[in-house]
């Protein structure tokens, strides 16, 4: 199954090669885990607002159901490390203890981002059919310390659907990852959330930059739209 380009994207059409398919398609939905959308997890122990990542559940709902209809390769991240942390890097460490909220420390979910705990897993709303794959991070890109570019060259993947949280932090470094290793990415912005408005809205406005320098943007109608045009 293949598709034109999406029209309703900025700031170009996407992709730039004008045709994709599911074969050559996969969506990565990007740290949508407990520890990030619960009141009794790690985002809202440091002090940020769940409004925005929250809101993102819904959409991003819609586009898992269409991507899974097309046959599009469906791949979750988790930020999350090693129960004995010893791939957490002392710079990370310090900044969470900071903030209030020592990673690898105890919760209502279990220790905040650490494999196996409650806190860790994907919400409900979302989560993983059998054989969906799971990547395991324990930075803020989902290429770094990760099988993620072995994964998708293997699977022959080109083009990459983007949305996840936070918009700011971790989809934009996975983001700027794939870019920089010739992937041709789409952000679909609202199923993305980040600590605030301001913060989403800034990381949409850097993708107009230079024609579309990261890739491009549009929403999860619109591409749930060509996915079910393509079967009437």
């Amino acid at each position: 199954m293949s598709w034109a380009s999406l029209s309703a994207s900025q700031p170009y059409c996407w992709p730039l090669s004008g045709q994709w398919a599911a074969q050559d398609t996969a969506l990565l939905i990007i740290d949508m885990q407990q520890d990030f959308l619960s009141p009794d997890g790690y985002f809202a122990q440091m002090g940020y607002s769940l409004a925005s990542t929250q809101a993102a559940i819904e959409p991003t709902q819609h586009l898992l159901a269409g991507a899974r209809d097309a046959g599009v390769l469906v791949i979750y991240t988790r930020e999350s490390h090693r129960p004995d942390l010893l791939d957490l890097s002392p710079t990370k460490r310090a900044r969470a203890q900071a903030m209030g909220a020592p990673i690898g420390g105890d919760g209502p979910l279990g220790r905040f981002l650490v494999r196996g705990e409650a806190g860790c897993d994907i919400v409900d709303q979302l989560a993983p059919q059998p054989g969906e794959l799971i990547i395991d991070k324990p930075g803020n890109g989902a290429f770094h310390a990760t099988d993620m570019d072995q994964v998708l060259r293997s699977q022959g993947i080109k083009h990459l659907l983007l949305c996840g949280v936070t918009t700011d932090v971790c989809v934009h470094s996975t983001l700027r990852e794939a870019n920089d290793r010739g992937y041709d990415c789409l952000l679909v912005e609202d199923c993305c959330g980040a600590g605030s408005d301001e913060l989403h809205q800034a990381s949409l406005m850097m993708m107009m930059n230079e024609g579309g320098i990261f890739g491009a943007v549009t929403r999860q109608a619109e591409v749930v739209k060509l996915w079910r045009g393509a079967d009437s």
